[in-house]
């Protein structure tokens, strides 16, 4: 099982490095645990309403930018909340990255209530994420945000 705190404590141990080197490492440490984490991602918040990809591991996506409100990252910013959806066909808004995926998991990523970003994770299973990968997730996105977000303004 993946153990979100002991990532975060990773990522804390970092706080001196640039953000992009604790931003890719984070997507590195969460990937390298195999199925379900099939593809991880995150996406940083640009200007103009977009997020745009940072850092990836499990393929390739053509989904480098996304207008926020749109798919499933956009959706979670816009409404300004983390989404588990079990089953990706069952989803009207989702925005195929790989015809494989069957599960995803979108996480906010915030400093001091603002949005920076997204955590995102795919899975070639479905319904692979409960409350044990959401709980152990919002620990690194939350190091995330302490980490990077003031570094990002």
């Amino acid at each position: 099982m993946l153990d979100g705190r002991k990532i975060a404590d990773e990522l804390q141990a970092m706080a001196g490095e640039r953000p992009d080197l604790i931003l890719q490492r984070a997507v590195q440490r969460i990937h390298e645990h195999g199925p379900p984490f099939d593809w991880v991602g995150i996406y940083l918040r640009a200007a103009g309403a977009r997020l745009v990809l940072h850092s990836n591991m499990g393929g390739p996506t053509d989904l480098a930018r996304i207008p926020v409100g749109q798919g499933v990252c956009g959706t979670a910013v816009a409404e300004g909340r983390d989404i588990n959806v079990p089953d990706v066909n069952a989803v009207e808004y989702y925005l195929a990255r790989s015809a494989s995926t069957r599960s995803q998991m979108v996480l906010l990523i915030q400093q001091d209530g603002r949005i920076i970003g997204v955590l995102d994770i795919d899975s070639d299973t479905a319904a692979a994420f409960g409350e044990d990968e959401e709980r152990e997730l919002r620990h690194v996105a939350e190091a995330l945000g302490q980490l990077v977000g003031p570094k990002l303004r």
